[in-house]
């Protein structure tokens, strides 16, 4: 018998984001598919809602793979209708499974087993937020979370810079959405001034702002990036 797949579906990054986020396959990928795994099971059913899901929500088989969860998680069950032919679907709390998302431990044992994986086209603000910078999207990197502390995050930032003029790199980081103004005073501060910054907030969001300056001119900007999901970019030439 053949072994079912593993579908990484994309969710969206904002609210009222769905006509950005899904596409026709999408419908018919979860409308044939009864099991998935899942950061969070309220949002991932939500997510499916939205996306137009026909199957009753009650036949669903969800595995939970929160962050209390992933240690226990028993992959020969997870995968044990997969075996058998069935297909299942890896969803994230926003965006693409497997970037930036503990979803890639999921999806490397899905290959240690074998199992095909499909990835489905849809939104990530990493890639949206190169797109949008103007920077160099031929030699890019993406860092995650710089340094709690300052005087660390200090030198993180001032090692970016330095690799991305050596390099001519796009360096690519976030933060933690409380934290993003002290993020931007520290870039500030820390970069030189013709090293260009480009910030990408709400992506995909009504709201959404994308821009791109030199710190030097970021330093004329008031802007208030409190609680709102960002992501920095940074190109020094």
């Amino acid at each position: 018998m053949a072994k079912g797949n593993l579908f990484l579906l994309p969710v969206p990054l904002a609210e009222h984001a769905e006509k950005a986020s899904y596409t026709l396959l999408h419908l018919d990928i979860i409308n044939n598919i009864k099991e998935y795994v899942v950061e969070n099971e309220k949002t991932a059913r939500k997510f499916l809602k939205e996306a137009g899901l026909k199957i009753p929500q009650s036949e669903l088989i969800i595995h939970d793979y929160g962050k209390h969860s992933r240690e226990k998680i028993n992959y020969n069950n997870v995968f044990k209708a997969v075996q058998q032919g069935s297909d299942i679907g890896l969803m994230s709390e926003a965006g693409c499974p497997g970037v930036a998302d503990p979803g890639a431990d999921v999806v490397y044992e899905a290959h240690k087993r074998g199992i095909k994986v499909i990835p489905l086209v849809g939104p990530s603000s990493i890639l949206l937020g190169l797109m949008a910078s103007g920077f160099n999207g031929q030699n890019f990197s993406f860092k995650g979370y710089l340094p709690i502390d300052k005087a660390d995050r200090t030198r993180s930032i001032k090692e970016l810079e330095h690799i991305s003029q050596k390099e001519k790199s796009t360096q690519i980081f976030i933060e933690t959405p409380f934290r993003n103004n002290q993020m931007l005073a520290e870039l500030l501060k820390s970069c030189k001034p013709q090293t260009k910054l480009c910030v990408a907030c709400n992506v995909t969001a009504a709201d959404e702002y994308i821009r791109t300056q030199t710190i030097e001119e970021w330093k004329k900007t008031t802007i208030d990036l409190h609680k709102k999901p960002c992501i920095f970019l940074l190109f020094a030439s």
